[in-house]
């Protein structure tokens, strides 16, 4: 059976309760994001670009049977992090279920204020992208 939107969640901020300091939930993301599945070169278009992160950060997404796929590649590497979590958090629900979630995971996990002023504000542009592409396929 498939898990909630809410064990996905839970489970990330399980994860990242294991590591003691921020040095290796740093090295955490960096693996989610070689972890990440190829991006397609062709993709990698200006419309798909996330506007308001520092780095570059395509995002690109499929609808099947009513749920949002989510790929995506970034230049910088703990970027790439911070999106592959997004995808593993969020990818594969439905518009609704990404609606109805408040994001808080990113603050549960204390990803937020561990960032730079500069990720951060690329992190909260990644969610609003995300926000975005669920309110356009509702």
């Amino acid at each position: 059976m498939e898990k909630s939107l809410q064990e996905v969640e839970n489970e990330v901020v399980d994860e990242f309760s294991m590591f003691d300091g921020w040095l290796d939930k740093y090295e955490y993301l960096i693996e989610l994001g070689k972890a990440l599945k190829d991006y397609p070169e062709d993709k990698k278009t200006e419309d798909r670009l996330i506007k308001g992160c520092q780095s570059r950060v395509w995002l690109d997404c499929s609808i099947d049977g009513g749920k949002i796929f989510l790929n995506a590649d970034s230049d910088a590497i703990i970027t790439k992090g911070i999106i592959s979590l997004l995808i593993k958090i969020y990818s594969g629900r439905t518009p609704q279920e990404i609606l109805s979630s408040d994001f808080s995971v990113v603050d549960r996990i204390g990803l937020k204020e561990n960032l730079s002023p500069t990720r951060a504000n690329g992190l909260v542009s990644m969610i609003a992208t995300i926000r975005e592409i669920a309110s356009e396929n509702l």
